[in-house]
């Protein structure tokens, strides 16, 4: 039988010629979860014995792994914002930039606000659910047009004893006329189809396009949000928009052609444009 040492040394040389650059984390992970132990026993029971059974479920994870699917897909899990959130191939994996647009709701919003959100193209519902989290007295609604997906955000909500203060819809944001919102929150699909090849195999390969791609100029569904979220929100409404890196100047025209004054355009971590937040007129 072998030892968790013996197992995480060889599975890591597994993944570093894949070209797997976290291939040691990977490993730790997927292992832990296979003995179904945190990361933090894992390294306490480093000469523990590893039973057929649990070395057989690692080397099934692994092997995946090796193939470049996305470790949250294998895990079914992601954090976001400190929560822990269930993620399938049916929803994108949420990302530390889209952090930001949480950041900047609580900087534009009291901890005392009663107010409602809306989220245009919610997938795991890790944004929406994050804001009730942090604002007890938010009421949310979400949206996406993915069954699976909103089935995957439901889960979460749930999971997060928040389904009371949430409702769902299956809809797309031009389709959609209930309530007026005092703030919309959205990362919609902004990729230029040209690049969408172009992206890190894991995720071309196994996240689902569309929540991905946003058209030829990657504006289509910024467009449709922005159109959608001008009918949507109250008189001095916010909203609060994730954007490619290539996109401020097309995105602010576009907010401005549906009356909406550009509060702020906020950087992400590598420096490029990620969020811009506006207000309606």
């Amino acid at each position: 039988m072998e030892n968790v040492i013996s197992v995480l040394t060889k599975s890591k040389n597994v993944l570093k010629k894949s070209n797997i650059p976290s291939a040691s984390l990977d490993c730790e992970l997927l292992l832990s979860s296979s003995l179904n132990i945190s990361r933090e026993l894992l390294f306490m029971n480093h000469t523990e014995k590893i039973n057929d059974i649990q070395l057989k479920e690692f080397y099934n994870l692994l092997d995946r792994r090796k193939k470049k699917e996305p470790i949250a897909y294998i895990l079914n899990k992601k954090e976001f914002w400190n929560n822990s959130f269930y993620v399938n191939k049916n929803v994108l994996i949420p990302r530390p930039d889209t952090e930001i647009l949480i950041e900047q709701v609580l900087k534009n919003f009291s901890k005392n606000d009663t107010i409602s959100v809306l989220d245009i193209g919610t997938g795991s519902g890790c944004i929406v659910l994050s804001l009730l989290k942090l604002f007890k007295n938010f009421r949310g609604v979400a949206i996406d047009v993915s069954k699976n997906a909103l089935n995957v955000a439901k889960y979460n909500a749930k999971m997060h004893l928040l389904d009371n203060r949430v409702k769902f819809y299956k809809s797309s944001v031009d389709n959609f006329f209930k309530g007026k919102y005092d703030l919309i929150v959205s990362n919609p699909p902004y990729i230029n189809s040209k690049s969408l090849k172009h992206l890190d195999e894991g995720i071309f390969k196994y996240e689902p396009v569309v929540a991905l791609e946003g058209g030829v100029e990657g504006l289509s569904l910024i467009k449709k949000v922005i159109i959608g979220s001008s009918k949507l929100l109250k008189k001095s409404g916010k909203l609060i928009l994730e954007i490619g890196y290539d996109q401020k100047y097309k995105v602010k025209k576009l907010l401005e052609n549906e009356k909406f004054y550009v509060n702020k355009i906020v950087y992400d971590y590598a420096k490029n444009p990620r969020c811009v937040i506006s207000t309606k007129l």
